[in-house]
């Protein structure tokens, strides 16, 4: 069952809204945000293997990250890490594992999957996933997972879906990040759901879709396809890629295609996109704070409080803040406001890495 399915792992962030715990030198991604002993990458890919062979999981990243990367998963070998040597977007990504796949095993099927979301219903997850890969097995079609919404969410990209009797329902549109009451008019209205950037294809039907929708890419990446899964292939690749157009996958391919299909899912999932997301998601005190490290406190309020192992801290009188001491930074911030420290790590980056 598994002997043609591959998963394109996507690890090539700096996750700059998790700052400053998640660094360029060591994004979101490589920490154990969630306090199990485990990195996400790693959780990330220790749910891949229960429908997928370790032997077919590709990690796409870049030079940065390669040795991270072979810390956090010593399974892998070489050739299963794909470094792109420029930063652009997800088309070119996807373009280049798809051809690499090919070259290898003309009938595989493979997934993309992002590298630091978590999963709560890991059994519903892997079902899910394996009624996917049947399905274009057999078709002609793009496939997403569509989150099924809890809430009115305007951190989320949306999908809107033609509800029929059959699953996978087929995709009429992708949403931008709505506004408040546009997101209550999504859930209310029941046929949207949330884009988690999860897809599945068989990759004779990506590349046909490249070849339709985003023919430049594909074209600059085929000069020379002899190079793939040879010792060449990262040299080809660093001559290529930086050639590519810098494009996301929803844009080049997704949102013109129209063989496009969702499956809905109710699988536990948050993209863990920022510290209130991850405040969300963990065990709060009667208090509403969560608390890791070593913390002293006294009427302090839904708060969320990082401190190192090797520190104290000693709080009174905090209300609704997020605190996170991380190397040689501080982050005392109000949660409401936390949507500004990607540009605050922005202005800092060049001295806080």
């Amino acid at each position: 069952m598994m002997k043609n399915r591959y998963i394109l792992i996507m690890a090539g962030g700096v996750g700059s809204r998790f700052w400053p715990a998640s660094r360029e030198s060591k994004p979101k991604q490589f920490l154990d945000i969630l306090g199990v002993g485990k990195s996400l990458i790693r959780l990330t890919y220790e749910r891949a293997i229960r429908f997928s062979k370790k032997e077919h999981i590709l990690i796409a990243t870049n030079e940065q990250y390669r040795n991270l990367v072979k810390e956090h998963l010593p399974e892998l070998e070489e050739d299963q890490i794909l470094c792109e040597p420029s930063r652009n977007n997800t088309a070119p990504c996807i373009a280049y594992a798809a051809l690499k796949l090919y070259q290898k095993d003309p009938d595989s099927l493979f997934a993309v999957l992002p590298s630091d979301h978590v999963i709560l219903k890991e059994d519903n997850y892997v079902h899910l996933m394996n009624q996917a890969f049947d399905h274009v097995a057999d078709h002609d079609a793009l496939l997403t997972l569509g989150i099924t919404p809890s809430r009115p969410d305007t951190g989320y990209g949306y999908i809107e879906a033609e509800i029929q009797d059959q699953i996978p329902y087929k995709v009429k549109d992708f949403k931008e990040k709505p506004e408040l009451q546009t997101a209550e008019t999504y859930l209310n209205s029941g046929n949207y759901l949330w884009n988690a950037g999860m897809f599945i294809w068989s990759t004779s039907s990506i590349l046909k879709a490249f070849d339709k929708h985003a023919p430049d890419i594909k074209q600059t990446l085929s000069q020379d396809l002899t190079c793939f899964n040879t010792a060449n292939e990262q040299s080809y690749i660093d001559k290529t890629y930086p050639k590519t157009k810098s494009i996301s996958i929803d844009y080049a391919i997704l949102e013109p295609a129209k063989n496009v299909y969702t499956i809905p899912a109710d699988i536990g999932w948050s993209d863990l996109g920022t510290w209130n997301s991850l405040h969300a998601y963990l065990a709060n005190d009667e208090n509403g704070n969560v608390i890791q490290g070593h913390v002293v406190t006294s009427d302090i309020n839904d708060n969320f409080v990082r401190i190192p192992k090797n520190k104290i801290a000693v709080i009174k009188g905090l209300n609704n803040y997020i605190v996170v001491d991380e190397g040689n930074a501080l982050l005392i911030y109000p949660k409401n406001d936390e949507q500004e420290i990607k540009s605050v790590r922005n202005k800092l980056q060049d001295k806080f890495k």
